[in-house]
């Protein structure tokens, strides 16, 4: 009897020695696994820190990436349409303001096309008169595509494609005389555009062998554009070229005051 109590009380104290240790071992493991979470967490925290280096990042201005979204589709209808990816690059980037200018937000009307005739979807704008009637297109080659048929179909530019491909400067000129624009300063706006960005190498990028590069004058585009340095407002450049901050804002597709540094704003240059 006394020998059956002793072989239950260590079997008992088995039991219990065993189950201790089941339990420590969880509780070790807990901690592990909480620090784990903590330190990931830590991490992530870092990486979403404004300043951390991990996520920084150069500027980049609303022209450059203009530029970037659209120099294939530019490239495009060179191919197609026979005009420069230059010009037309810098045609967009003028008359949309780098894609930020109502018509091209709302509209995906980079070039600023009227309706003439049109029986797609349209959108009102102020512009030589108060709600005039421009062409509204479900995606923004739509509107490359329209711009490129615009000039190609009319007898009117039928010198331009006289032209070198890899002449932008007589392009912008022609432009000008054909009666595309009523600005005087059109011709140098997009020459000086095209020269700030080397916009010239994707028409040597479409030519290859064929392309003749065109002498650049890197002061013409000193006076019409401004690149946003620390401390700049919009108020403070206004002042500095005797523009109004209304005029500022239209040229560059701009509805608020915020700028970034390095930014480059358009200026006019008359």
């Amino acid at each position: 009897m006394i020998r059956t109590q002793k072989i239950v009380l260590v079997s008992v104290l088995g039991l219990a020695i065993f189950s201790c240790g089941s339990r420590k071992k969880v509780i070790e493991r807990n901690p592990e696994a909480t620090k784990e979470t903590v330190d990931n967490k830590s991490e992530i925290e870092e990486e979403l820190k404004p300043d951390s280096p991990k996520i920084a990042s150069p500027v980049i201005s609303n022209t450059a990436h203009y530029i970037s979204v659209y120099k294939d589709i530019a490239k495009d209808k060179m191919r197609t349409h026979n005009i420069p990816a230059s010009i037309t690059l810098a045609q967009g980037i003028l008359e949309s303001g780098s894609g930020k200018g109502r018509l091209a937000v709302k509209a995906n009307n980079h070039f600023g096309i009227k309706c003439h005739n049109w029986k797609g979807a349209k959108i009102y704008h102020d512009d030589d008169k108060r709600q005039e009637c421009f062409r509204k297109y479900s995606n923004s080659s739509d509107s490359f595509r329209d711009h490129s048929e615009f000039l190609a179909n009319r007898k009117r530019y039928a010198n331009l494609f006289k032209l070198r491909k890899d002449d932008y400067k007589s392009w912008a000129k022609g432009l000008r005389k054909a009666g595309y624009a009523t600005d005087k300063k059109y011709p140098q706006k997009l020459i000086s555009l095209i020269e700030r960005y080397e916009l010239y190498k994707y028409d040597k990028e479409v030519l290859g062998k064929r392309y003749r590069k065109v002498k650049t004058d890197p002061d013409s585009y000193r006076d019409i554009t401004h690149k946003v340095i620390k401390g700049d407002t919009l108020y403070s450049i206004s002042k500095r070229y005797n523009i109004t901050v209304k005029k500022l804002q239209d040229i560059n597709g701009l509805e608020g005051t915020a700028l970034q540094i390095g930014q480059v704003l358009q200026l006019p240059k008359d």
